[in-house]
């Protein structure tokens, strides 16, 4: 059964393909927003094929999952500090400077917009935050291994607590968090995992 377009990973020389089709696709995302994602127009500042584009990722869905995949791939690891608390701060920190960028803020805005409307950009939305989240949970892991935090603590559930107050500051008030906002971010899903409040 052959793959669903946008899910297959090339390698060799397509790569480059791909990677200058991911990069105007999230040009356009951050300029125009996803009602102004055409494959054409993609295709077109990519300075590639039309029928490659169209062949590849054959919808503007199919295109934004794989821009999203890559995004996951790509984004920063997570920093160890030896405290869990220190770990929080750096995530805080991250997403702060993810939803400031000027490109990146404005990528995830028009995704998550259109995540509300199209349900296979919303999959490969929650795909992209799985795979983010996953990546930083094992700092809440070993504090509690380090017995930081209550036994049970669900790791997961601390890590979406640290940035859940960013993006519903950026998509409600249409204001970039700032660092004090990202501190407090961290501190308060720290406390509130201190006291036990995601202990499953």
């Amino acid at each position: 059964m052959p793959a669903e377009p946008g899910t297959v990973r090339p390698g060799g020389r397509t790569a480059r393909v791909r990677a200058a089709v991911l990069r105007a696709a999230g040009d356009v995302l951050a300029e125009q927003g996803f009602d102004g994602l055409d494959l054409a127009d993609v295709a077109r500042r990519a300075e590639v094929g039309k029928t490659t584009v169209y062949r590849r990722w054959g919808s503007v869905t199919g295109l934004v999952a794989d821009l999203l995949a890559d995004m996951a791939e790509q984004s920063s690891p997570r920093e160890e500090t030896g405290s869990v608390l220190g770990d929080l701060r750096a995530n805080a920190a991250l997403v702060r400077r993810t939803l400031a960028d000027p490109r990146q803020g404005a990528l995830f805005r028009a995704v998550i917009a259109a995540a509300t409307c199209d349900e296979r950009t919303a999959g490969a939305l929650r795909r992209f935050y799985e795979v983010r989240v996953a990546e930083w949970a094992p700092c809440v892991e070993q504090g509690v291994a380090r017995g930081e935090l209550p036994a049970g603590t669900d790791a997961e559930a601390v890590v979406r607590a640290v940035s859940a107050p960013l993006y519903y500051q950026l998509l409600t008030t249409g204001v970039v968090p700032d660092a004090p906002a990202a501190e407090r971010a961290a501190r308060a899903a720290h406390a509130a995992a201190v006291a036990g409040a995601y202990v499953t």
